[in-house]
């Protein structure tokens, strides 16, 4: 009883470093990478006049960000599984720091898809490449919980973001400088700071972590690479045939769907609210409202899922939220009952990460998991596009947002469908007593 005690506080002790130790610093460098992807939206306000976009060609080159994200990810991901994550994520920082901040400089439509493309580029790795960090450093026991504390920077950075930009927008004019390109180089140039910083503060592994004690090292180490091995014993592939791994594929469909909804609201959101009427500057007070109530919902629903450990129907339910949500947003005509739908949507948009993002890690893990994790980011994050781009042509084709919403709550519908039936599929294979499921319904301890 004794040693069963002193390893139990062994434990607490070592995950409460760690988690102070690193969950702050990830969630600030996700923050500014959340940032630098959707301060377009609110650039969109002005900058679309300014360069001559129009609603089609805005839904184009916000979206095209993701085809570079597609293309690199993988690679990327292998790179930070062979370098080390302390300095690939730093090499991703700088990168897409600086090339942020040089949207400034777009003239057009060609020249804003061009660089929106080599932003998508310059970040592909850095998610995934967290995620995968993460199981460096946290048993699975904590995964849900320790990725919706993480991706608490999502929105977080969308809500401050909203505050942020609307204030810098407002320094139009200032030297000669247009309010949304003060916007790109403030919100750009801090990823690029933060970047030589990772290089100094984050260690690759739990070995290399000197503010650790001894017995705390030897503790977090053996257990990470204990479940590292019983992973492999049960899921043995390679890089390449993780890529064709039918349930990685599975996960990468379902997150597209999830994706395309969360994305596509994210990036028109402040342009709906300015069609409804609200006035330029309670545009980003009412903009982050949904992504704070979506940001502590999200804690809550991580550790709950956490505590069942059935991600997938945690996974579905907060899908199903989401649908419902956006159709009431979709089918409202009063502001309040709009404004409620996008806070419904948003619970359940970013409730569904933390679940979704404990999948994989429950039968993936290294080379394997670098590539499974980022190929299901990257074809989820298609969605990234799909989102943007359908709610573009939908706004250039009819009146107002009501259609776009209506896909999307359609495509959060679709996530939680395609969810449910993989289960009916795992008790179908398990019954007749081949294969198993397609995406883990239940953490591995």
């Amino acid at each position: 009883m004794n040693d069963h005690n002193d390893n139990l506080a062994l434990e607490k002790r070592t995950m409460r470093k760690v988690t102070r130790r690193l969950l702050p610093f990830l969630i600030l460098l996700y923050f500014f990478a959340f940032l630098d992807r959707v301060n377009v939206g609110f650039a969109a306000l002005t900058m679309n006049k300014a360069i001559g976009l129009s609603s089609y060609a805005y839904g184009w080159a916000a979206g095209i960000f993701f085809i570079g994200y597609f293309i690199f990810e993988v690679p990327s991901n292998l790179a930070l599984a062979k370098t080390g994550a302390r300095v690939w994520l730093a090499r991703i920082l700088i990168s897409w720091g600086l090339i942020s901040a040089c949207g400034a400089f777009v003239t057009g439509p060609t020249s804003f898809m061009i660089l929106r493309f080599v932003l998508g580029a310059a970040e592909a790795g850095f998610f995934p490449g967290v995620i995968l960090y993460l199981t460096f450093w946290f048993p699975s026991r904590y995964r849900a919980q320790v990725v919706g504390l993480f991706m608490l920077a999502n929105p977080i950075s969308t809500a401050l973001g909203s505050l942020v930009s609307s204030f810098i927008l407002r320094m139009d004019g200032l030297f000669g400088i247009a309010g949304w390109q003060w916007l790109f180089v403030i919100e750009g140039l801090p990823s690029v700071l933060l970047g030589f910083v990772t290089l100094r503060f984050l260690a690759d592994s739990p070995r290399q972590a000197a503010w650790l004690d001894d017995d705390e090292r030897r503790w977090l180490d053996a257990r990470i690479a204990g479940e590292a091995a019983e992973r492999e014993r049960h899921h043995k592939a390679s890089a390449l045939q993780t890529l064709a791994n039918p349930r990685v594929l599975l996960l990468g469909a379902i997150y597209f769907l999830i994706v395309t909804a969360n994305n596509g609201l994210v990036l028109w959101q402040p342009q709906i609210m300015k069609m409804l009427g609200v006035a330029d500057e309670w545009i980003g007070p009412a903009n982050a409202v949904p992504f704070v109530i979506g940001a502590l919902t999200m804690v809550v629903w991580s550790r709950a899922a956490d505590r069942r450990g059935k991600y997938r129907l945690d996974l579905a339910c907060a899908c199903v939220v989401a649908a419902l949500g956006l159709a009431l947003a979709a089918t409202s005509s009063s502001l309040p009952a709009i404004f409620l739908g996008l806070t419904i949507a948003a619970i359940g948009g970013y409730g569904a990460l933390p679940s979704f993002w404990a999948l994989p890690t429950t039968f993936l893990g290294g080379t394997a998991a670098a590539a499974g994790i980022a190929l299901a980011n990257s074809i989820g994050n298609l969605g990234g596009f799909a989102g943007p781009y359908l709610l573009g042509y939908v706004r250039s084709t009819t009146s107002g947002y009501a259609v776009g919403l209506g896909i999307l709550a359609a495509a959060a519908l679709l996530a939680a469908i395609v969810t449910m039936l993989s289960g009916r599929s795992r008790e179908r294979r398990q019954a007749s007593g081949i294969g198993t499921d397609p995406v883990e319904g239940r953490r591995t301890n």
